[in-house]
């Protein structure tokens, strides 16, 4: 099931507003915003894309991550106005239309990578765009939890990640994972 970006909110601001254009999960999106308005707000309250999760709210603890342009960005750190002609991924856009799981995804399930699951949005959107970014990732123990350190979790030892990671490189390397 694809959940498509609903329809404007009322105005509940006197803040100054701009339009704002971009493409969000394939979709194009066109709202009129405060220019304060942040990216993870953007995401969660204007178009109802509610697995961006806000944590800190300080760019620390990764549950914000999305894909901007291709790469892993903190949307609580981002305006909405900067992304402007951007490009968006978030977490509802990373499985198939056929609602089967993306292979990050699979793999976190299979690896049970996850406990309370608050962070596992921003998590499987850095493994994400770890592999988008990298054609020949290095999967070794140290490189995986570097490139996991912007991302934080309460629950777990992080080591069902690190094989999360691992298992996802195979699915997306071998006939499993088409």
């Amino acid at each position: 099931m694809t959940r498509r970006v609903r329809q404007t909110l009322a105005k509940q601001s006197n803040d100054p507003t701009r339009e704002v254009s971009l493409t969000v999960n394939g979709e194009a999106v066109t709202r009129r915003v405060s220019t304060r308005l942040l990216l993870s707000d953007f995401l969660r309250h204007e178009l109802g894309l509610t697995g961006t999760h806000v944590g800190c709210e300080h760019g620390v603890c990764g549950c914000c991550t999305v894909s901007l342009d291709g790469a892993a960005a903190r949307s609580c750190l981002t305006f909405a106005v900067q992304a402007e002609g951007a490009t968006i991924r978030t977490i509802e856009g990373v499985a198939g239309s056929d609602d089967v799981l993306h292979p990050v995804q699979q793999a976190f399930h299979e690896c049970h990578a996850l406990q309370c699951g608050f962070c596992t949005p921003g998590f499987i959107m850095s493994v994400v765009t770890f592999f988008e970014e990298n054609e020949n990732p290095d999967l070794s123990e140290d490189a995986i939890r570097e490139a996991l350190s912007g991302n934080l979790c309460r629950c777990t030892g992080y080591q069902n990640i690190v094989q999360a990671v691992r298992r996802a490189h195979e699915l997306m390397t071998t006939d499993e994972g088409a």
